[in-house]
């Protein structure tokens, strides 16, 4: 694309700017179009194109959504101040402080110096929402941003493409749907799918296009039978059908085990009408016409969801005997449903000051406030939870309807009325009805809850109950603040004996050069602070041990590095040729031995590991956690058949392992693991389940890895999927 093209493109955008939004200042515009045009210069996208098509495609977006003079300004700049050597400072001159902090807000930010991914993409976001709380045109031009980086994504090498589609999947296309913005939501999805599974992708894609004909044909008849009826009532409507998109058949497909051609609902169609008296009657006439699948309604026009979303839901059979989803709305709701909070863009009519659209996304701040001490894996846990759960809507005695995640109990109602509330809950009563506090709440329901001043405040377990992050993080709160030494004793109990099933101990860890830097890394001040931390369920005693020995293995090894050093004649003294690796184990003082790795605890190379002289098949190799090996080393019989063994040169050889993942159940759970392993390019052999009770499930999977710290990695991600509360590790 030449500059003469680019310039032509602008010049559509100032037509359509024109067209959707007179009052807009189109001078203020172009000089905006000329700044970034000139800050940004000879850069280049990776397919060769000027990198003003960037800006320029989101302000289309922009544009598109409807959004005001200030929001497509701010879009063409987004990219100045951290590409080029436009100023914050120099926005503001140019153009207020407004758009100049709406342009930060935008802005990435610059990776800490030592942050893991995770921590750096977990600030990054903070600061994102934080401005997003402030100004929430920040999050739609950083959706116009992701959405063209996204349709552009091919010249991106694989792994990018991998790692920025598992972002959007997790983070975006969440928000988005939070944020009421279901076009945008569902094209992120589809595009995040393509390169996350495209052979999954391929499959649905060409399943759809052989049937394309059949289907146009049976989305033309009934949109036409709709037509007619209505328009014999004299009810003046728009009638559109479309086949889902292709995320959301792939959902369906993975979680009911279907092929393409099993799955029937595929379509959808939209009634648009004028007001909502006729969205009711329009209701009547559609059941009259096809026959109502029973429990399959919904009123979201009486009962909004959170982000602002109404329409009339049902699913009907028509004489073919194929299920389809009809949605009745007005075109107000439609405009909504389409582009969420844009469509109720209090700037666009010019209001300044505080509006009630302000309270439709309080949730920020109240995310934020209430995740000040989580590290990164909560931190994103939360968020999705937050964002992307199924509502449960119930009402309070006085009629108040109350919104909450799918699967939440008496104790997250409770909560979310009050902190005070929760703390003083000593029961709660379902339509009239005691129930316990894992009652799961349904549509409809109506919560009483019972307190009392002398409630001795929220126990422990409810930790285990709860759904929603709201009552989740208020429980931490009291604990933290009126436990503290309980807290400390509790939190140290589980940290020694997760210390002990990791085969350390204390002393290991001790060290005062080793542990006040590694306490520090982790913002606590003292071992007391983090026991505390533990005790009231800010932090698992697990998720620490795990970084104890993952930095303790650093530590190590740069204290060997640095002997070297000063010693450079160690590890030279022996004369004795060394044993050759066998699968990346050396077995001490024998050459060319059969080595086979235990199936009961699964070792990889980084793990303590020790050999157990078999008979007849050569050294079994275990991990020193395994109980197999603490059963029968100190055992007379059996303890001198273990001999020393270690890691040796591992030729970038695979090594499988297996992993129990607990987790609340839900729909597409196993398939958001299988994502994230997928997304991380890891092998995975094999994957099952297996239901507990009250709701939980285990899901037990094998995996291919290269190391301990590519195994690490893979354990942090999938804790961040939605449901998963603990992952362990093969013991034996």
């Amino acid at each position: 694309m030449t500059m003469e093209d680019v310039r032509k493109r602008y010049d559509e955008l100032e037509k359509k700017i024109k067209e959707t939004n007179p009052t807009a200042n189109i001078e203020r515009i172009r000089s905006a179009f000329e700044l970034a045009l000139t800050a940004h210069g000879d850069q280049k996208r990776k397919d060769g194109s000027p990198y003003i098509t960037h800006p320029l495609a989101a302000a289309e977006i922009i544009v598109e959504m409807g959004l005001d003079e200030d929001s497509i300004i701010a879009a063409l700049l987004h990219d100045c101040i951290e590409d080029t050597e436009v100023t914050h400072e120099d926005v503001a001159r140019l153009f207020g402080n407004k758009i100049a902090e709406i342009v930060e807000g935008v802005t990435k930010l610059d990776l800490v110096v030592n942050a893991t991914q995770e921590e750096a993409q977990m600030e990054n976001l903070r600061k994102m929402l934080l401005a997003m709380a402030k100004d929430i045109r920040v999050i739609m031009i950083k959706m116009a941003d992701r959405l063209h980086n996204m349709r552009t994504m091919t010249y991106q090498s694989e792994a990018k493409r991998r790692t920025k589609a598992l972002e959007t999947m997790q983070i975006y296309a969440p928000i988005a749907h939070r944020l009421g913005m279901q076009r945008i939501k569902w094209e992120l999805e589809d595009l995040s799918l393509l390169y996350l599974d495209p052979v999954g992708y391929k499959e649905i894609e060409d399943g759809l296009k052989k049937k394309q004909e059949e289907s146009q044909k049976f989305v033309d008849t009934i949109q036409e039978n709709i037509t007619k009826r209505l328009n014999e009532v004299g009810i003046k409507s728009t009638v559109y059908g479309r086949v889902k998109h292709i995320y959301s058949i792939y959902r369906k497909m993975y979680t009911q085990n279907k092929l393409l051609d099993e799955i029937m609902d595929l379509f959808a169609f939209r009634v648009i009408v004028d007001d909502i008296a006729e969205c009711y009657n329009v209701l009547g006439y559609i059941h009259e016409m096809y026959k109502p699948i029973p429990g399959h309604f919904k009123d979201y026009i009486g009962t909004p969801k959170p982000n602002m979303y109404q329409s009339l839901h049902t699913t009907v059979i028509g004489s073919e005997g194929i299920p389809f989803e009809v949605q009745i709305r007005t075109w107000e709701m439609h405009h909504t449903a389409e582009y969420g909070i844009a469509a109720h863009w209090k700037y666009k009519a010019g209001i300044q000051g505080k509006t009630d659209d302000e309270e439709k996304f309080a949730w920020i701040r109240r995310l934020l406030e209430s995740q000040q001490d989580s590290d990164a894996q909560d931190f994103f846990r939360t968020l999705k939870m937050d964002m992307f759960a199924d509502e449960v809507f119930v009402f309070t005695p006085n009629a108040d309807v109350r919104s909450l995640p799918a699967g939440a109990t008496p104790i997250d109602f409770a909560y979310s009325i009050h902190s005070e509330i929760g703390n003083k809950m000593t029961g709660a009563k379902v339509n009239g009805r005691i129930v316990p506090f894992n009652h799961v709440l349904q549509n409809g329901d109506i919560v009483e809850i019972i307190t009392s001043n002398a409630s001795k405040g929220p126990s422990r377990d409810w930790l285990n109950i709860v759904v929603s992050s709201e009552a989740r993080n208020k429980i931490r709160q009291w604990f933290k603040k009126e436990r503290k030494e309980e807290n400390i004793a509790h939190g140290k109990l589980s940290f020694d004996s997760e210390l002990k099933r990791s085969g350390l101990t204390l002393a290991d860890i001790s060290k005062d050069e080793f542990m006040q830097p590694l306490l520090k890394r982790m913002n606590y001040q003292t071992i007391d602070d983090l026991y505390a931390a533990i005790g009231y369920g800010g932090m698992s005693a697990h998720k620490v041990v795990t970084r104890f020995k993952e930095e303790l293995r650093q530590y190590a090894k740069a204290a060997q590095k640095e002997n070297a050093k000063l010693n450079p004649q160690v590890g030279f003294v022996s004369k004795t040729k060394a044993s050759k690796p066998i699968h990346g184990i050396v077995v001490e003082g024998v050459d060319n031995c059969l080595v086979k790795f235990a199936k009961c605890c699964t070792p990889v190379p980084g793990d303590d590991i020790a050999g157990f002289i078999t008979r007849g098949y050569g050294v079994s190799i275990h991990r020193k956690s395994c109980k197999n090996y603490n059963k029968t080393r100190d055992e007379n019989n059996e303890s001198v058949r273990w001999i020393n063994v270690s890691w040796g040169d591992t030729n970038g050889e695979l090594y499988p392992t297996s992993l129990e993942i607990m987790c609340r159940d839900r729909d597409g759970l196993v398939m958001d693991i299988a994502t994230v392993i997928n997304g991380l390019k890891i092998k995975l052999d094999a994957i099952s389940t297996r239901s507990t009770n009250e709701g939980r499930i285990s899901v037990y999977i094998t995996i291919q890895v290269h190391s301990l710290e590519e195994l690490n990695s893979a354990i942090n991600k999938i804790m961040s999927v939605r449901g998963v509360s603990e992952i362990k590790r093969n013991e034996g």
